[in-house]
C-alpha cells in the first residue's frame, strides 16, 4: 500500500512499528520488525527526509513518528503533483506523436481523422485534454454503437470526470438523439452526475470540444465516409466555440435542481415530456423517445395541457417557462 506514494516496504514497516511505540530507538525497532539495526537506521534516516519521522537530540538517538494523517496528506499531494506533471508531459508527447503520424493534415490547424477506431480514440483524447470544461453536440449517427465499450456506455470518460467533480460538461442533444429508445434514461443518468444538458433542433454537426484548445467535429456525411476533423487553436476553433454558445443559448434545458411548487406534483415522465415539448419535438419524436403510440402521446399532451391550463402546445412551453420549470 505504501508503495503507492513511493515508500519501500522496509520503511513502511519501521514507520508503522514506530507509531505503535510512540517513540523508540533503532535497536528496539529493529527487533520489532525483525531486521538488522543498520537497515533500521537507514530506513529511519530516509523516513526523516520524507517528513514521516523526527529525531530527538541526544544519545542514544530516539525517534518519533509524525502524525499519519498529516504525513500521508503531504505524500499524497506530492504524488498527485507528480502525476499531473506526467500527464502534462504525456499530452505533449501525444500531440507530437499524432503530429508526426498524421499524413492527412489539411494545414497546421486541421487534421483529418479516418476510420471509426481512430475517431473513437481521438474522441477520448480530446476529453482527457480538458482542464475545465467539455462542450458537445450529441447527434446521431454514432461512430460507436451502444454497448460497444461495455456497460458503462460509450462515454466512460465523461462519467469518470463527473464523478470526480474535476471537469464540467455542457451537452446539447439533438431531438433525434433523445428519440433513440432508452437514450433519455442514459441522459438523465449523466444529469444526475452533474452534466448540464439541453435539447436542440437539427444540430449542425457532431462536436466535442475541450476548453478552447481542441475540438473534434463531423457531420452526417462525414459519418458515412468514416471521417472526422480535429481542430487545433485557430480562428476556426474560435468560430466552433461561438457556434456552440449560440446553439446553447437557444436550446431548451433538460435539467433543473429539482421540482418545485406545482411541478412537484408532476411525474418524472411528465417533466421529461414537458422538456421535449418545449424543445419543439414532434409527436413522432416523442413516441420514439418513450416507446408510445401517437395516440398515447396525444393523450399525455392533452392531460399536460389541462394540468398547466394551456390550450395549445405552444402555451405549454410558455407556461412552463413562466413558472420557471425550464
Amino acid at each position: 500500500m505504501w508503495e503507492t506514494v513511493g515508500i519501500p516496504e522496509t520503511e513502511a514497516q519501521v514507520y508503522e512499528a514506530l507509531i505503535s511505540r510512540g517513540h523508540s530507538t533503532a535497536d528496539v525497532l529493529s527487533s520489532r520488525v525483525n531486521i538488522t539495526t543498520a537497515r533500521t537506521t537507514r530506513a529511519l534516516a530516509s523516513l526523516i527526509q520524507r517528513g514521516l519521522v523526527t529525531r530527538a537530540p541526544g544519545r542514544p538517538a530516539r525517534y518519533s513518528a509524525v502524525e499519519p494523517s498529516l504525513a500521508g496528506s503531504v505524500l499524497i499531494a506530492k504524488r498527485e503533483h507528480e502525476l499531473r506533471r506526467l500527464q502534462q508531459h504525456l499530452n505533449k508527447l501525444d500531440e507530437a506523436f499524432h503530429a508526426e503520424k498524421s499524413a492527412n493534415r489539411l494545414d497546421d490547424h486541421i487534421e483529418v481523422i479516418r476510420g471509426a477506431p481512430k475517431i473513437w480514440r481521438t474522441f477520448v483524447r480530446v476529453q482527457r485534454r480538458a482542464q475545465q470544461e467539455v462542450r458537445a453536440f450529441d447527434k446521431p449517427p454514432y461512430f460507436v454503437a451502444a454497448g460497444e465499450h461495455g456497460d458503462e456506455g460509450p462515454n466512460l470518460e465523461e462519467r469518470r470526470f463527473l464523478e470526480a467533480g474535476t471537469i464540467g460538461y455542457r451537452v446539447v442533444y439533438d431531438q433525434e438523439s433523445v428519440a433513440i429508445p432508452g437514450r433519455l434514461e442514459n441522459i438523465w443518468e449523466g444529469i444526475k452526475r452533474g452534466e448540464r444538458a439541453k435539447v436542440g433542433t437539427s444540430l449542425p454537426v457532431k462536436l466535442v470540444m475541450c476548453d478552447d484548445t481542441l475540438a473534434i467535429i463531423s457531420s452526417a456525411a462525414d459519418y458515412h465516409n468514416g471521417v472526422a476533423y480535429l481542430i487545433r487553436p485557430s480562428s476556426l476553433l474560435d468560430m466552433t466555440a461561438a457556434l456552440f454558445e449560440a446553439v446553447w443559448s437557444r436550446a431548451v434545458p433538460l435539467n433543473r435542481s429539482g421540482p418545485t411548487g406545482s411541478q412537484a406534483t408532476m411525474s418524472s415522465r411528465d417533466r421529461q415530456l414537458l422538456g421535449l415539448l418545449a424543445s419543439g419535438a414532434t409527436d413522432e419524436v416523442i413516441a420514439r423517445t418513450f416507446g408510445w403510440s401517437i395516440r398515447t402521446v396525444q393523450r399525455h399532451i392533452h392531460e399536460l395541457m389541462q394540468q398547466v391550463g394551456a390550450r395549445t402546445r405552444f402555451q405549454i412551453g410558455m407556461e412552463a417557462a413562466r413558472r420557471g420549470w425550464l
